[in-house]
Parts: C-alpha cells; sequence; structure tokens
C-alpha cells in the first residue's frame, strides 16, 4: 500500500483552489487597499509592525501544521535576522562626522560608552549592504540547520524539541544582554536612520516600507504554498501523522524536518529584517521566550493549517492586544491568554476552522440557492 493515498498522491490540482484563491484576493484587498486608505501613517506603520510577525506565523504553519515540529523559539531566528540588518544600519548611522563626539568616533554609540575603541572583527562585513542582506537569512537558516541537525538526527522530537529551543531562546537573549559593549545590551541596536542613504524615519518612507513589507509576506506565502502543493507537502503530512510509516518508506525523516524547519526560520529572518526597517530598531525583548510564544498563539489563533489563516490571526491578536493595552493596561495579557485559551478550547483549528466548518457551507448554500433560482425558467 502506497504511503500516499491514490487521491492524494495522484492529485495534480490547481496551485489555489477556489476557497484559498478567495481567501488571498481578501487578504490582498486589505492589506493593500483597505488598511493604507483607512489608516492614519500612525496606525499603518503600527499594521507593518504586525506584518514583520506574520512572516513568523507563515513559517509556523509549515513547521507545526505541517510538519507537526512546534517551535517554541522562533523568536531567535526573528532576532537574529533583525540584528543582521540592524547592524548595517547603525555602522551607516556611526559615520566618523555623525559620532565625531564620541571618544572614538566612527564606532556605535553603545560601544563608545562601553569603552570599546575599535570596531569589532565580525562587524567590519556588515559595512557591506549585499553581504548584510545574505546574512539576514543565511546566518539563522545556518543556526537552525545545526539545531536540527543536533536534535532531528538524534529523533529528539515533540515537547522535547519544543523545550530546547525555548532554552535555546533565552540563552541567546541573555547572551545578547550581557554582551552589552558589543550588541547594545537590553537596549538593542537604536537610532537607526538612514538605508544607502534613504531616511527610513518619515512617514512616507514607513508607508513605502509598509508595502514593501508585505509584498514580501505575500512571496513567502507562495513559496509554502508551492511547499504545501508539492511531493514534499504531503511527505510532510505523512509524517506529523505516522512518522515511523514514512522512515520505515525509505525517507529521510531528520532531512525532511531540517529542511522544514530551515525555512520556517529563513521566514522569520526575512520577518525580522522587515521589522528593522519598519520600527527602526531590533532589541533582545523580540528574541526571548515570550515573544516566541507569542508568535505560536498567533499561529493558532489563524489555524495552524491555513497559511491565510496565520496572517489573520497575527493581524487580529495583535490589534487585540493593543487595544486591550490602551484601554486596560493593567489587563491586557490576561485578555490575551483568555483569546489563546477561547481559541483553542472552542475553534481548536482557529479562525481558519471556523471559515471551514461554519461560514463557507452556509455561503456554499446560499449560492446554490441563488444559481437554482436564476436557471429555473419564469412561469
Amino acid at each position: 500500500m502506497s504511503l500516499l493515498s491514490p487521491s492524494t498522491e495522484g492529485r495534480t490540482g490547481a496551485f489555489l483552489n477556489r476557497t484559498e484563491l478567495a481567501g488571498t484576493v481578501v487578504l490582498a484587498l486589505f492589506i493593500f487597499v483597505v488598511l493604507p486608505l483607512v489608516l492614519d501613517p500612525f496606525r499603518l506603520n503600527m499594521f507593518g509592525k504586525y506584518l514583520t510577525y506574520a512572516f513568523v506565523a507563515v513559517g509556523l504553519v509549515l513547521c507545526w501544521g505541517a510538519g507537526g515540529i512546534l517551535s517554541l523559539g522562533q523568536g531567535v531566528f526573528f532576532g537574529l535576522g533583525g540584528y543582521a540588518l540592524a547592524m548595517f544600519l547603525k555602522l551607516e548611522a556611526s559615520t566618523p562626522e555623525a559620532t565625531k563626539i564620541q571618544s572614538t568616533p566612527g564606532i556605535p554609540d553603545f560601544m563608545d560608552w562601553n569603552q570599546i575603541t575599535q570596531l569589532p572583527l565580525w562587524w567590519q562585513p556588515f559595512h557591506s549592504l549585499g553581504f548584510s542582506l545574505v546574512a539576514v537569512v543565511a546566518v539563522p537558516v545556518l543556526f537552525a540547520f545545526v539545531i536540527g541537525t543536533a536534535m532531528f538526527r538524534r529523533r529528539v522530537g515533540g515537547v522535547y524539541f519544543s523545550i530546547i529551543t525555548q532554552a535555546i531562546a533565552a540563552i541567546l537573549t541573555i547572551l545578547i544582554i550581557g554582551q552589552q559593549g558589543y550588541t547594545g545590551g537590553v537596549n538593542g541596536i537604536t537610532d537607526l536612520r538612514t538605508l544607502k542613504g534613504w531616511d527610513i524615519r518619515p512617514d512616507g518612507a514607513k508607508e513605502v516600507l509598509y508595502f514593501v513589507n508585505a509584498a514580501l509576506l505575500f512571496v513567502c506565502l507562495a513559496i509554502a504554498q508551492l511547499i504545501r502543493r508539492s511531493k514534499l507537502g504531503r511527505l510532510l503530512i505523512a509524517m506529523r501523522d505516522q512518522e515511523d510509516r514514512v522512515r520505515f518508506s525509505g525517507y529521510d525523516v531528520a532531512s525532511l524536518k531540517i529542511f522544514i524547519f530551515c525555512v520556517g526560520a529563513a521566514f522569520a529572518a526575512i520577518g525580522g529584517a522587515m521589522f528593522t526597517l519598519q520600527v527602526g530598531f531590533m532589541s533582545p525583548t523580540f528574541v526571548g521566550i515570550v515573544p516566541s510564544i507569542e508568535m505560536v498563539i498567533f499561529c493558532a489563533v489563524g489555524g495552524r493549517n491555513s497559511l491565510i489563516g496565520a496572517v489573520w490571526g497575527t493581524l487580529l491578536v495583535n490589534w487585540a492586544k493593543t487595544a486591550f493595552s490602551e484601554t486596560f493596561p493593567e489587563l491586557w495579557q490576561f485578555g490575551l491568554g483568555a483569546l489563546f485559551i477561547a481559541v483553542v478550547l472552542v475553534f481548536p483549528n482557529g479562525l481558519a476552522g471556523i471559515w471551514t466548518t461554519h461560514v463557507a457551507p452556509v455561503l456554499a448554500r446560499l449560492l446554490a440557492r441563488g444559481e437554482s433560482k436564476s436557471t429555473t425558467p419564469a412561469e
């Protein structure tokens, strides 16, 4: 008997079915048209920040939803990507002319405050934008490859893998904070001004970055959908449901897990880099355990098996978080927790499950009824 059922194995199908296509169009209209028209520059930039988290949620749909790999350390890759670009931006803002009041001009201000008199050797390559853009993806992917190889080759999975990734997030946060003279410490890398001479601080620049951010997100959605529609995607689902059967069928389960874990890391890193541009800084508060768990909540609320749902979940949770914190600053964490618990207990498949189970059938019946009436001959 084949590992993949005949109906699944032989399915070619469209890249997007009708429901997925409709969901993608609605999401695109909401992001590219509705939000820019109805929001002021401050709120639009805020939603731009939310979209950077959606990169992580999309990666989690592949890792957790398709592959069954629950990582509680995706903030590590988000932060590494953000720091890689922040280093370039900080060096561009730290010219000898701009830092002439420092004891040592030409180095980032936090290094000068910590009595470092020379730019560290490992910072030197980040003078190049090309190197920095490569590092945004390469460094987190390499780190994910090392973690994945160490864990998956030893068949470490399930809750043990989740705990280990959580511990890695905590360790990296402590390391960044402890090396204040080289990383900016608890404050992170701040006061980022220009990208190759282009000022990223005005409202007009933030709006441009919002659209670039949204476009990159849809590119990542397309790549994720391509993976899901491929044989690899079907193998991931089979691996999630019956890992031993996939292994006994001759497939290298560890390599499959390593690959999809690295893809999730790459998506998170791109989101981190866009966060740095959109917000203008990067700090260890986006690397640790709490942000990593929040990123899992984004995916769970949207639906861990739906790419479009993950984006909607990210937008909804962050909007609710902002609304709660503005209205009830002492209670917003309880509100966020209640939202997550309600979704898990009542709607375990998230917003996508609500749509598929409750909304889509009603719409289908209404459309079918309308079509039948239109084809009925008039008396």
